[in-house]
């Protein structure tokens, strides 16, 4: 792994931010910190959470995290956000911050010690575009399916959760959030499970006391 550089401003860091949908496996996280890691990233921030989602706990850590000359490397666009509105703040923040941002195999935007180029700015903003479109058309698709399923009077819906059901994965973890040394995203991460379902879990626990 590559060591962080010292400057006048302090030490550069190479942050790299994972980011998982609460649908999505476990896979595809590792995949993107392996390739996070080997593109240089000495710190990795990882998200479950879904990509239009209003609040990204760890993502916002990470903005305020940033000094000047660091660099964000994410793997693709939609990984940081499927909004445009949270694109355009996000070059805001990079611009704001004077770092770098680099999408793997794509673009990069660097402000560290001029304003970004219009044409990549642009260029990221229409990525987003189509991202934020192809999230609202899978989503259009389900709320058809789930039309069509209620239609022929199929049952939908996951099956009540009970302490009985709640794998022995997330006990093991759950000692330490409960004397508060993790809090939510971590058990999630720890657990390998999304936070809705660590709620679920948690919720179930409080009702069988």
């Amino acid at each position: 792994m590559k060591s962080a550089t010292k400057t006048a401003e302090g030490i550069i860091v190479t942050h790299g931010y994972a980011r998982c949908s609460t649908n999505e496996t476990r896979q595809v996280i590792d995949r993107q910190v392996r390739e996070l890691k080997a593109a240089g990233a000495t710190r990795i921030w990882m998200e479950y959470e879904h990509g239009d989602a209003e609040i990204k706990e760890q993502q916002a850590m990470m903005w305020d995290t940033v000094h000047p000359g660091d660099t964000v490397i994410i793997t693709e666009p939609s990984r940081l956000s499927r909004s445009v509105q949270q694109f355009c703040s996000i070059v805001e923040i990079i611009k704001s911050k004077r770092i770098r941002l680099q999408i793997l195999g794509s673009i990069t935007i660097d402000c560290r010690t001029t304003e970004p180029d219009p044409m990549t700015v642009a260029f990221l903003q229409l990525i987003a575009v189509f991202s934020e479109l192809e999230l609202s058309m899978i989503r259009a698709r389900v709320r058809s399916g789930v039309a069509n399923a209620r239609a022929k009077g199929k049952q939908l819906g996951r099956p009540p959760i009970t302490v009985e059901r709640i794998p022995d994965s997330f006990f093991r973890y759950y000692v330490k959030y409960q004397c508060k040394e993790i809090n939510v995203t971590e058990l999630a991460r720890l657990a390998q499970v999304s936070r809705p379902t660590v709620y679920r879990y948690l919720s179930a626990i409080r009702a069988r006391k």
